[in-house]
């Protein structure tokens, strides 16, 4: 449904390890994915994901559209495992990653401090 609205934005010039897409409607900003892709030879096949969401453009598959351009572009750029984290209580995005093919793989205790309070978040991956 919204794969015409995915956009994808060239790798960056200064570090070609960036990658962004993003879903707009009407010029807004509904959902992007940063893939950061590892830089030495040990971890390039690797790339970690950044996500950002607008709450008004939740459950509509958005992010499953984006998702799935950053699975095929990956598979073409040779990256073979992707990665990402997510807030514990974050239940429907933890659903969401996991619907998606991410696998849990571990807890960050206290890796975040949200409101002055320390939050865990899941370690999650997925491999191509």
């Amino acid at each position: 449904m919204w794969k015409s609205n995915v956009r994808q934005i060239a790798q960056m010039k200064a570090d070609p390890s960036v990658h962004f897409l993003l879903a707009v409607e009407d010029e807004s900003l509904m959902r992007f994915i940063a893939v950061l892709r590892g830089k030495l030879k040990r971890n390039r096949h690797s790339a970690y994901l950044v996500l950002g969401v607008d709450k008004n453009y939740r459950r509509q598959g958005v992010a499953s559209a984006l998702f799935e351009e950053v699975f095929s572009w990956s598979q073409i750029q040779g990256i073979s495992r992707l990665e990402l984290t997510v807030i514990k209580h974050n239940h429907p995005a933890f659903n969401l990653y996991s619907k998606m093919g991410f696998i849990l793989e571990g807890e960050k205790v206290r890796s975040l401090m949200i409101d002055g309070k320390p939050v865990n978040e899941y370690y999650m991956y997925k491999l191509l």
